[in-house]
């Protein structure tokens, strides 16, 4: 298992020129590091995958791993449509000193089980570290049906799964299927502790972008069976956490890093800045906290 507890889902932060801030990744690891982030994954959904080239992708992991300097696990997210992409992506994921992977079922083709098993198992066995599937159907129009992800499960350096369905009857019943080691994370904010409470073992996280001690808290809180502490917690931040997906992701949490005074940088097209009524919502969340 590549961690327990709060992976944040790091945003990537790109300067006026639309390149890629690594001084301001410095500042947001450090940031990560010093409230208690139990892993950083890089380059996945938040971090804007889709709109960086391989070098950039590549470039950006290499730069957390540098940083990170082996205080926590770094995650990086290679998993795109095309097998060979992936594969590739993984090899040189893992040559810059990534810990592990997180790997996105393929998007817009739309692949068979078995050619969502044969896709998986080719990365796998292209690199030695641990791989972590994702199954978002709502960007990929793609769920790992749970049968797969046991037979998937049983491939030795595939550890875990990002399950970001919103389905907990899906969670539970991946809950039954897979080794007890088998690692599944919460991919959705608003319901960790639901996650966690069936046997989950985290959650890769767009709100802890924000708020990461809050967020490492709330998971802590569940490894140590105190439910009622991280229920209180999850309900607490429960508005903020809508706020952050009232547009497309990434867009409403860059706003809200901004309006914390975090680095968070321009957007790539095709995603632009925040609406205002998004802006006002979260600052309006973020005083309701206290935060502001």
């Amino acid at each position: 298992m590549l961690f327990t507890g709060s992976g944040v889902a790091l945003i990537t932060p790109f300067t006026k020129n639309d390149e890629i801030d690594f001084a301001s990744i410095d500042q947001l690891v450090d940031f990560h590091l010093e409230n208690k982030t139990d892993a950083i994954i890089v380059m996945g959904t938040t971090g804007e995958a889709s709109t960086t080239s391989d070098p950039e992708q590549i470039a950006c992991i290499a730069h957390v791993v540098k940083r990170v300097a082996g205080r926590i696990p770094v995650i990086g997210g290679t998993g795109i449509n095309h097998t060979d992409h992936a594969v590739e992506l993984s090899i040189e994921a893992e040559k810059v000193g990534a810990d592990g992977l997180l790997l996105v079922t393929p998007y817009y083709n739309k692949a068979t089980k078995r050619g969502l098993y044969e896709h998986y198992k080719t990365i796998a066995e292209s690199v030695k570290i641990p791989a972590i599937l994702y199954t978002v159907p709502g960007r990929t129009a793609v769920e790992i049906p749970v049968n797969l992800v046991k037979e998937l499960s049983e491939i030795k350096n595939i550890v875990g799964i990002k399950d970001a369905t919103g389905n907990l009857a899906y969670t539970a019943a991946v809950k039954h299927a897979v080794p007890k080691n088998f690692a599944i994370y919460s991919g959705n904010d608003d319901v960790i502790v639901p996650i966690m409470s069936i046997g989950g073992h985290g959650v890769i996280s767009v709100l802890a972008n924000v708020l990461p001690k809050e967020t490492h808290d709330m998971a802590k809180y569940c490894l140590n069976g105190d439910f009622k502490s991280a229920a209180e917690l999850q309900v607490k931040l429960t508005p903020f956490i809508n706020a952050l997906f009232r547009e497309v992701n990434p867009v409403p949490v860059k706003a809200a890093m901004e309006l914390m005074n975090l680095p968070s940088g321009n957007l790539r097209l095709p995603l632009t800045k925040a609406e205002p009524a998004t802006f006002d919502l979260l600052e309006k969340c973020l005083k309701d906290l206290g935060y502001l």
